[in-house]
């Protein structure tokens, strides 16, 4: 086996919990399991050292005005350039499109590396949620820009490739939605987590986990457990796992939600077990990776109609879907599913089921299958040619 270095760059990391973390950890693990080597650029976070025997390029930071949790760093293209030259990479993967984003792109492009891209996150959507909808032409053009010179983009739903393509961007392809069926796995369901959540074990437990911030449509969110903790009473305890922006919101309109902050992955694999319904009103996911990780949980789950919970959700079947701004949609649905045990348990077991068509093998396979041929293609295009 042809042994490879990869560089990843990305403008959010431990120890931030996010879907791009997770994506970025996963890969470092993989590449590190089969022997490759890897590092990572990311930003430094205050009392964070960075993770332990890892390769990697801290990069100061100052916290986003509007969201403190997010780190905001300096290109810092010299710095960059200098780690990464003595690293020698074969091929480097830039996750984010912000300033470290742009200072991994000009590396590869400059030192004539293959380029990989990633679309996580929809901005074009989230300008619209922070009251700046006017720039979403600006910023699809950015994003045009961006990822244009890739060899490859990687996005993890077929609706958001198919919107890349039509932008022009022909080298989109979808990767990033497999899910660990091993670590959340309905085994974790735990007796002692769900008393000390709920109190009584006939009590429904009401999940949500996820950033709590704007573009995840908390308001619909507040609005349907608010109707729905009317109508169930103690029948039903209400968690939310993440934080953000609008945590205080969710403390003072909904006084009664248990609040568990950021929770490591072993916790909240076990938290997701444990649960019995969860809620995911976001209509911005290009994936929807907490819904996979419920599902594989043999949770069923209650997400927008929209996005990539549209594309991992069989309504009826292995989740319920309802129109994003559709509150009391939502409530109905909490309120039904609370009260039937037997149809959360058909719809459980059928997620678990369609969560596992969704296991994280075969992708990761796929993805380095598509490093060691962008990274071939590179070594026939620049050997010399035989005299």
């Amino acid at each position: 086996m042809l042994l490879v270095r990869i560089g990843l760059v990305s403008d959010t990391y431990l120890p931030q919990v996010n879907g791009v973390t997770t994506v970025v950890r996963r890969i470092v693990a993989l590449l590190s399991a089969q022997g490759h080597e890897v590092a990572v650029v990311a930003p430094r976070y205050p009392e964070f050292a960075g993770a332990a025997g890892e390769r990697e390029l801290r990069i100061r930071s100052l916290p986003f005005p509007l969201y403190p949790d997010i780190r905001l760093s300096w290109p810092s293209f010299r710095r960059v350039a200098e780690f990464f030259d003595e690293f020698q990479p074969d091929l480097l993967h830039v996750h984010t499109e912000g300033a470290l984003g742009v200072a991994g792109r000009r590396y590869a492009l400059v030192r004539k590396l293959p380029l990989v891209t990633s679309f996580h996150t929809n901005f074009p959507q989230y300008s619209r949620h922070y009251g700046v909808g006017f720039l979403e032409p600006a910023v699809w053009r950015w994003l045009e820009r961006f990822h244009g010179p890739a060899a490859l983009t990687l996005t993890p739903g077929d609706g958001v490739r198919d919107e890349l393509v039509r932008r022009g961007i022909t080298h989109a392809a979808v990767w990033g939605r497999g899910v660990d069926t091993g670590l959340f796995h309905p085994g974790r369901r735990d007796a002692g987590w769900r008393r000390w959540l709920a109190g009584a074990d006939d009590t429904a437990v009401v999940l949500h986990v996820g950033r709590l911030a704007r573009e995840k449509n908390l308001d619909v969110l507040i609005e349907a457990w608010y109707t729905a903790r009317a109508a169930l009473g103690q029948r039903a305890t209400f968690v939310a796992a993440g934080e953000g922006p609008l945590a205080r919101d969710i403390e003072s309109e909904l006084p009664f939600v248990r609040m568990l902050g950021f929770l490591p992955r072993q916790h909240l694999a076990t938290l997701y077990a444990s649960a019995d319904l969860c809620v995911f009103p976001s209509h911005t996911e290009t994936c929807g990776l907490v819904a996979l990780e419920a599902m594989s949980s043999g949770v069923g789950v209650i997400a927008a109609d929209a996005g990539g919970f549209r594309e991992s959700i069989h309504h009826g079947v292995t989740g319920l879907l309802v129109p994003p701004s559709d509150g009391r949609g939502y409530a109905e649905a909490i309120i039904e599913l609370a009260l039937d045990p037997a149809s959360r348990f058909l719809l459980g077991a059928a997620a678990r089921e369609g969560a596992l068509g969704r296991d994280v093998e075969p992708e990761n396979a796929e993805l380095l299958a598509r490093y060691a041929g962008l990274i071939g293609v590179t070594e026939r295009r620049t050997a010399p040619c035989a005299a």
